[in-house]
């Protein structure tokens, strides 16, 4: 019993190390509001991305939502929807935009 409890544990950690880390590289995009618009991708399925908005040290975790065309992140709160090399990020509620023509300066 006990070398079964040992193998279990053996294999939970193993899988935990397996787990896809978040990338410490920061994209930068600058938006046409001068926003500056920093994210990486959270996950190796590009599911997730972290973003931060203006430098600041609050980590927004934005899942992938559907979308007609591009990649549109969002936590119910801030969306972030790209295409190409190009992005805006919106508050969701009232539909508040932030910055739109975000993209690498």
């Amino acid at each position: 019993m006990r070398g079964m409890l040992m193998l279990v544990a053996a294999g939970l950690l193993g899988a935990c190390a397996t787990q896809p880390a978040p990338s410490d590289e920061w994209t930068r995009w600058v938006c046409d509001s001068q926003t500056e618009v920093l994210w990486r991708f959270a996950d190796s399925s590009r599911e997730e991305i972290d973003l931060r908005l203006g430098g600041g040290d609050i980590v927004h975790r934005l899942k992938l939502e559907p979308a007609g065309s591009g990649a549109l992140y969002s936590d119910g709160l801030l969306a972030f929807h790209t295409k190409g090399e190009e992005g805006l990020v919106y508050r969701v509620a009232g539909n508040d935009l932030i910055g739109r023509g975000c993209k690498a300066p």
